[in-house]
């Protein structure tokens, strides 16, 4: 299995200027994860609790369409907290809520959040838990600031299948992001599943969308 580059060499990788990252998310969305935008906010939009936590929030392109989604149905306010490692990704996100007094941003690593236990009724990363080079430290640090019961939705880009043509394209652009550094591996559902299992969550619900896997995780409420 190829892999990519360190937590250090990621975050580099994302320095580029926040409207090219937001272009090339959207193309990798489309022909390497095979989902569309609208599939995210529904995914993504409910799994808001009182006290929420945006894991690897990036620029909060699709954090604010996420709760602009959540608005327009008339879904409670929440209190959002984004984290990201990559600072010129946090510039954009600050910048994009600076007027929000709802949404804090703020410098973290999704393996060591700087947080008290038992502090966020639910957790959110969207299009990047394949990134993380720690992602079993991750699911492990996350659950641990979740309360019991919490809930963490998560969108996992796996190996391509389907049609070949389409599986051509999405490999290559996997290749690509490896090899630039935003991209530390895909996963097959059943090792992703696992690692969700071993760091402690309960499975409330999955689908799979084209070439992700989509989980809604619970913490438990009584940790065995």
């Amino acid at each position: 299995m190829t892999i990519g580059k360190t937590r250090d060499e990621i975050a580099e990788a994302y320095s580029s200027e926040p409207w090219w990252y937001d272009i090339r998310g959207f193309f990798i969305l489309t022909f390497a994860y095979n989902s569309t935008i609208g599939t995210q906010m529904r995914f993504f939009g409910p799994n808001f609790g009182p006290e929420h936590l945006e894991v690897a929030c990036g620029t909060g392109t699709l954090l604010e369409m996420v709760l602009g989604w959540r608005r327009r149905r008339k879904l409670p306010q929440v209190k959002v907290t984004g984290i990201d490692y990559a600072p010129s990704m946090l510039a954009g996100a600050k910048k994009r809520f600076a007027k929000d007094p709802q949404v804090h941003v703020q410098h973290a690593d999704a393996a060591d959040l700087p947080f008290a236990d038992n502090t966020f009724d639910t957790a959110n990363i969207a299009n990047s838990i394949h990134c993380f080079p720690t992602v079993d430290g991750a699911l492990r640090d996350i659950r641990r600031v979740l309360k019991p019961g919490g809930t963490l939705a998560a969108n996992v880009l796996l190996y391509p299948s389907g049609f070949a043509p389409l599986r051509w394209i999405a490999q290559k652009i996997n290749d690509w992001g490896i090899r630039k550094g935003i991209l530390y591996s895909p996963f097959e559902q059943s090792q992703i599943c696992s690692k969700m299992l071993a760091a402690g969550y309960e499975i409330a619900s999955e689908f799979k969308s084209g070439n992700t896997w989509n989980v809604i995780a619970r913490k438990p409420l009584q940790m065995r």
